[in-house]
């Protein structure tokens, strides 16, 4: 088992603009950490760096509690499995999952062991003489898995592992590398995807990634945390907007008051006021301001407008302009004044079509603010988290 350090990495190619700007990170023992960002933010970077398939411009890794800045990539005890499998093809699947510990002069009969013991826990005895032409891309990517495996390495570095298989293959792989995890309990995880169900759903714990201006601005870490925790309480309207699906709905408005029970804003393009759970002693009146709320979060009100439900915070009515029927439940696209959809998410059954108008509701427990900056305003200590 091994822990890694990030201290101060940065990497640039050739004098260009860096790919990755001040990490410091601390990755634990037997931690399954994701490493999440659109395209471009360097994740796949940083992983390499890790791996030492890349070497640091400026900063310091360490594994183990060793700095391994000058460590070759074989001898720092890391395993690391590609999006591309990167199988031999005229290999079987033994002759594949054992190619590394051939290659160290592992004693034949250690070799065996250890293949088979990782054929059975990826359910792969019944293929260990097939090649991987007569393979699924599934079990191709088992296979890439399993020869990472036999290494029994301190480090399992994933780089975007799930990409190239189908979305049924991608949810049944994504369970048996979490039950990996669990049965591999002393080795710590890095996992680099750009799909933020596979890092929720994955993770101890999320590195989100800036791209671009944002991250010559605020450096590459967007907010590292429990996955509830960057759902939550994001720090940023960046990491609002990238963590959910649908993403968070953002309307613009300004402060009109200020209060220990949190903040009232008035929307622009219309005359509504809502009420965010959060501590204003920050702001002033008249501020603009990114008032966010989750679909999931708003809440359709039966009756129409004014009737229904009890009293809520935030009260929107507006016009349904799609209705996406998933089944469990649908997502309603209504109009919003300044050009902007807002989406809710609502039971499957919900009577509720095209043309119509309809009102949603939330709590100001479940609701965001967000500065001009795109900083978010600090929730109020009380707030518990919505589910």
């Amino acid at each position: 088992m091994a822990s890694i350090s990030l201290r101060g990495v940065r990497k640039a190619y050739d004098g260009a603009a860096p790919v990755v700007r001040d990490v410091d990170l601390d990755i634990g023992e037997n931690e399954f950490c994701v490493f999440l960002g659109p395209s471009g933010c360097g994740k796949s970077t940083l992983l390499r760096v890790i791996a030492g398939l890349e070497d640091a411009t400026d900063g310091e890794v360490w594994i183990g509690g060793r700095n391994v800045n000058d460590v070759p990539a074989a001898q720092r005890g890391v395993a690391m499995v590609f999006q591309s499998y990167a199988l031999f093809p005229h290999m079987t699947v033994f002759e594949n999952m054992a190619f590394g510990l051939k290659i160290a002069k592992t004693p034949k009969d250690e070799i065996a062991r250890k293949v088979n013991e990782a054929a059975r826990i990826l359910q792969l005895e019944p293929l260990l003489q097939r090649r991987p032409r007569e393979l699924s891309g599934g079990q191709r990517q088992r296979v890439a898995i399993g020869r990472a495996i036999v290494r029994e390495p301190g480090v399992f570095l994933f780089d975007e592992p799930l990409s190239n298989l189908d979305a049924t293959l991608r949810g049944q792989t994504r369970i048996e590398i979490a039950r990996l995890h669990r049965q591999f309990a002393k080795a710590s995880v890095v996992y680099v995807t750009h799909d933020q169900i596979e890092a929720m759903t994955l993770a101890d714990r999320i590195v989100l990634l800036h791209a671009g201006a944002d991250a010559e601005r605020y450096g590459s870490i967007a907010q590292s945390g429990a996955p509830l925790e960057l759902y939550h309480r994001p720090a940023s309207r960046f990491v609002a907007g990238f963590i959910g699906s649908p993403r968070m709905n953002f309307l613009p408005g300004s402060v009109v008051g200020i209060g220990p029970q949190g903040v009232t804003v008035a929307l622009a393009h219309t005359d509504e006021r809502v009420s965010v759970a959060v501590d204003g002693s920050a702001l002033q009146p008249g501020q603009p301001v990114t008032f966010g709320v989750r679909p999931e979060h708003l809440e359709l009100a039966l009756g129409g407008p004014g009737v229904g439900n009890e009293a809520q915070d935030v009260s929107l009515t507006r016009g349904v302009v799609l209705v996406e029927r998933l089944g469990e439940h649908s997502y309603v696209h209504l109009d919003q004044p300044g050009g902007d959809v807002l989406i809710a998410k609502v039971p499957g059954g919900a009577q509720i079509d095209r043309g119509h108008r309809a009102t949603f509701r939330a709590s100001a427990a479940a609701c965001h603010l967000f500065t001009e900056d795109g900083r978010a305003v600090p929730l109020l200590q009380t707030t518990e988290h919505v589910a």
